[in-house]
């Protein structure tokens, strides 16, 4: 099926992989991927909440997709986040370099509507190069399996890429030093609807000072973005009772995106 007129060309996407800006212009849309159980949600006003207010790099505007994602997007997006990839394996904007075993990128889908965001990689992460895979790792793929979708059906991340000695909470320079790859990475993915992880990562990307109780639970934007805050699932292993809440968020995230919880199987 042929696109829309205006539609960027192949040939614009290659350049796009070349040059950053246009890359934030390709890919600075929200695209929504149909995978026959997830609903397309039709354009809504951004809902109220508080943007990011320091200096980024900018995205221009472009012309509305004329469809979902194809299988050609992935390749193109995941080229374009190599170049980030690259410079925070090179990244020495602050002291945890001299301590990290290596960088922790991200992870999943580069297309993906969905996309969560922690707070800094743990001592497993840091030992394999990917987000999420120690204990609080298993529960947070408890939550996406739950919401009937798969780990590499979303996009994973955090705002600092590399682990905090004694798997202390990255400080607010560490997280400042961090945050335009995280900011990067979100205009490439260009998800449909971001999940923060914690306080650290609500306070870094809502630019808020505001703990995680108040923001949970109502949807706040990062560049037009809807954003929900809620637990991060280390905090719910120390704090089980809380799970109740974080699934009541989970659930208003579900409800946005169109998506059902897959039926359990009879015995």
């Amino acid at each position: 099926m042929g696109g829309a007129e205006g539609d960027p060309t192949p040939a614009q996407v290659a350049r796009a992989v070349r040059e950053r800006l246009e890359v934030c212009r390709l890919f600075g849309w929200q695209v929504p991927l149909d995978r026959g159980r997830i609903a397309p949600r039709p354009p809504a006003a951004p809902p109220a909440g508080r943007a990011l207010s320091s200096a980024t790099t900018p995205r221009v505007a472009a012309p509305p997709p004329a469809g979902p994602a194809s299988s050609k997007d992935r390749p193109a997006r995941e080229a374009a986040l190599e170049p980030i990839r690259l410079e925070v394996a090179a990244c020495t904007r602050c002291g945890l370099c001299r301590t990290r075993t290596q960088t922790v990128f991200g992870v999943g889908d580069p297309a993906a509507r969905l996309m969560f965001v922690g707070e800094a990689p743990g001592y497993d992460e840091d030992r394999q190069g990917e987000p999420f895979v120690g204990k609080a790792g298993q529960l947070l793929n408890d939550i996406i399996r739950a919401m009937g979708l798969r780990r590499d059906e979303v996009y994973i991340a955090n705002v600092v890429k590399c682990h905090p000695p004694q798997n202390r909470a990255p400080d607010a320079a560490e997280a400042g030093a961090c945050l335009e790859y995280l900011e990067r990475q979100i205009e490439v993915v260009a998800p449909e609807l971001i999940v923060v992880l914690g306080a650290v990562a609500a306070k870094a990307l809502l630019g808020t000072a505001e703990g995680i109780q108040r923001l949970r639970g109502k949807f706040h934007a990062w560049r037009g973005i809807p954003v929900m805050p809620t637990f991060h699932p280390a905090y719910l292993l120390r704090k089980p009772e809380e799970k109740r809440k974080a699934w009541e968020d989970v659930q208003l995230v579900m409800a946005r995106l169109g998506l059902q919880r897959p039926e359990r199987r009879r015995a």
